[in-house]
């Protein structure tokens, strides 16, 4: 089962976008991915029409009641299984702390026997907290969207710099791949970021997928579409259906 989180410490990067289409993407290969939202924010969840209006029916009630995450799962409309978020998840911090057990739970849930089927994919908030820390011990693949502007790229070399930092706690370098999002060929700016992406980087954890500009890729979070019901034919989903064969070729996805 393959366990990806998208990530970044800059909002405004694509984050949940990705993680929408990655699991929309990975469903139209016939499989059933299932989406973890642990964003107090809960964008991801509202997109899938997932709006908990207890905390006990969200991911909340896993860390503080251990809940089985089977039981607060429930099927989208674009056959997704999501376990959506609530807004009480932001009070995680100051109830449960930062120790071993807590920022490895949400990894022995989906390593356990009983655990969801299917490959999954994690949206964080865009902080280093206990539940950002909870995806990335947890997940097989950090990915790591960057919007081509300079700000986007600062954020994804502290996430580097983090991750590094963290290291000696994996015992190996855990695997990762930026994506850039918001790419225009026709604006410097994308050229830049991406000339300055190789120069700071290592070069082969750079996606080849790049994410255009699109506009209906933009407008269909606000339908609660994803990019393949709201616009199959577009940019953006072709982008998403490149970067799914792109990690399938990696081997982080089957």
């Amino acid at each position: 089962m393959a366990i990806i989180a998208v990530f970044n410490q800059k909002g405004g990067v694509g984050k949940t976008t990705t993680a929408l289409n990655l699991l929309a993407a990975i469903a139209q290969r016939g499989q059933r991915p299932v989406g973890i939202d642990l964003d107090p924010q809960a964008h991801l969840s509202q997109v899938f029409g997932a709006h908990p209006r207890l905390a006990d029916d969200s991911v909340y009630s896993f860390f503080v009641r251990q809940r089985p995450l089977d039981d607060i799962a429930r099927i989208t409309r674009s056959g997704v299984v999501l376990c959506p978020a609530h807004l009480e998840l932001a009070k995680l911090d100051s109830m449960l702390g930062k120790s071993v057990n807590i920022v490895t739970r949400l990894r022995q849930a989906l390593l356990a026997p009983e655990a969801v089927p299917g490959p999954v994919v994690i949206d964080t908030c865009p902080l280093f907290n206990v539940l950002s820390l909870n995806a990335v011990f947890a997940c097989d693949l950090l990915l790591v969207p960057v919007s081509c502007d300079y700000l986007a790229l600062r954020g994804a070399r502290e996430v580097e710099r983090a991750l590094n930092a963290l290291e000696p706690v994996f015992r190996q370098r855990l695997p990762r791949r930026y994506l850039l999002t918001r790419y225009d060929a026709r604006r410097r700016m994308s050229s830049d970021v991406v000339d300055q992406m190789t120069a700071v980087l290592r070069p082969e954890e750079i996606c080849t997928t790049r994410i255009r500009e699109c506009v209906m890729l933009a407008e269909s979070p606000a339908m609660e579409l994803d990019v393949f019901r709201h616009a199959p034919g577009s940019n953006g989903a072709a982008d998403y259906q490149a970067l799914v064969d792109e990690l399938v070729g990696a081997g982080f996805v089957t």
